[in-house]
């Protein structure tokens, strides 16, 4: 995770150096303060936060592979579902528990104490704003693994913690998620400067909020509808409305801040990323006006096609990931007004009234969607407008043809994408080229629907694996969480 250099820690290490009034306090290193202000713990977490989702490195972040919007070229590990060779579920885990939600839970514990610099209110907006993130970190947690620590997860005289039942971890952060948003207050200011995602602006806090309730609340909406039809009847007149108001990590052109997919495809030198082909062939077979601006065709012959995942590959013979999606600049996308649009016509299709119908948010959801990345409303108007495009047309369920446009709505968005397509079911993938190896002797391969256990985890703290593995059925790749009902 690369460190951040933003001037204002310079501005933070001066206050800190102060005069000593106990000669006890010089034993102290002032320059390894005791006490971290809450602006510089929360602008970490934050920009680690988007980092990690953002990322596409192959020791982390894998699930562009996993939903099969990319393979690999030459190491193909990642790609067959190889988890533990790079210790992949390792650093997630860490990603969110120590980088994320530890230094989250210590910037609420601290702004309690700078009552001589902030309002009350800006104290309360900060920890509301806390509370936000560290219920996204959380959730990213229980939707990868299933039952994880929770309720003893923060405690730091504690390494072996008791796993939560997922389920009852998701009612716990939904209840913090509501509390945090009724808590925030426009009138007052937030995180100010040190606010690297959304500006300081507390409206586009309330709109990054409801557009996580949102999320969440469809997540289990085939396992427990009333808690869905609640949370998204209540979120839905909240969320992201429109392309202006996707919420997006904005990345800098000078590192250390750059968007962590140039630093991985471009910086890097590195030509590991190609285009799989059941997207390009799905893209093509549609002719959709986004595969342009999702790759470049192939250096040999110019053309847009893509490998076999699991298949080894020469770079230059296959699509790659674009150039716009690989600019220093990029940013990383949270929430999008097309996911809220395809989350609306799903909630149409189960019975909970949002407003408007299926098909008028299926359609605006392609249409923001295809804006977006740069075409236009003529474009997305011939797409949609294809028999087997049309809502009303389109083969298979609400299901098939929602996760199908999620699966092109979420390009570049791998996690999200990969959750998408374990709750509805589509479109169905093949198993990789030579994963089958990557599996227990006693399950079946395919494509996998949550990660294993971190090994760290089965050798430091095994009773409490034990326990949380046989809880979910077991620690296999190929088990659904309770969320994922079909």
């Amino acid at each position: 995770m690369k460190k951040l250099s933003y001037i204002f820690f310079i501005g933070i290490a001066a206050s800190l150096i102060a005069c000593k009034k106990n000669i006890t306090e010089l034993n102290e290193n002032p320059k390894n303060p005791a006490i971290v202000p809450s602006a510089a713990l929360f602008l970490n977490a934050s920009v680690n936060l988007s980092d990690v989702m953002a990322s596409t490195n192959v020791n982390t972040n894998n699930f562009r592979l996993f939903v099969q919007h990319w393979t690999e070229t030459i190491y193909r590990d990642e790609v067959r579902f190889n988890l533990n060779g790079r210790s992949i579920p390792d650093r997630w885990w860490a990603a969110f528990y120590r980088d994320v939600i530890k230094d989250l839970t210590e910037a609420s514990k601290v702004v309690d104490g700078e009552t001589l610099t902030l309002k009350a209110g800006q104290i309360k907006n900060r920890k509301a704003i806390d509370e936000i993130l560290i219920v996204f970190a959380y959730y990213q947690l229980i939707t990868t693994f299933g039952n994880v620590p929770y309720t003893e997860s923060m405690n730091i005289d504690n390494i072996q913690p008791k796993y939560d039942d997922a389920a009852t971890i998701f009612k716990a952060i939904a209840d913090r998620l509501d509390a945090a948003l009724t808590a925030l207050d426009p009138a007052q200011e937030g995180y100010g400067e040190s606010d690297a995602l959304l500006s300081g602006n507390i409206n586009r806090w309330i709109i990054f909020g409801n557009s996580l309730k949102m999320r969440m609340g469809m997540l289990v909406a085939d396992s427990d509808f009333p808690t869905a039809k609640t949370m998204i009847l209540a979120a839905a007149p909240h969320v992201v409305a429109s392309n202006e108001e996707n919420i997006k990590m904005h990345y800098s052109s000078s590192p250390p801040n750059t968007n962590p997919v140039w630093e991985d495809l471009i910086q890097s030198g590195r030509h590991d990323f190609i285009a799989a082909k059941p997207y390009i062939d799905a893209l093509k077979a549609w002719n959709d006006p986004r595969m342009k601006y999702f790759f470049d065709p192939s250096i040999s012959a110019g053309i847009f096609v893509g490998q076999t995942p699991g298949s080894r590959a020469a770079f230059n013979d296959f699509a790659a990931p674009s150039a716009t999606i690989s600019e220093k600049t990029y940013p990383h996308t949270y929430f999008s007004y097309a996911e809220m649009e395809l989350l609306k016509a799903e909630a149409i299709e189960r019975g909970i009234n949002v407003g408007g119908t299926a098909a008028e948010h299926y359609n605006n959801a392609i249409d923001a969607s295809v804006v977006e990345w740069g075409g236009t409303l003529a474009e997305a108007l011939a797409y949609r407008t294809q028999p087997a495009v049309a809502y009303a047309t389109a083969a298979g369920t609400y299901k098939q043809k929602l996760g199908m446009q999620s699966w092109f709505v979420l390009y570049n968005r791998g996690y999200d994408a990969w959750t998408q397509w374990r709750r509805l079911d589509f479109p169905k993938l093949a198993l990789p080229s030579g994963a089958s190896p990557n599996f227990a002797d006693d399950e079946t391969p395919a494509v996998i629907v949550r990660m294993t256990y971190p090994v760290v985890e089965q050798n430091l703290n095994r009773a409490n694996y034990e326990a949380a593995s046989s809880a979910i059925g077991k620690d296999r790749k190929t088990q659904k969480l309770w969320f994922d009902k079909f």
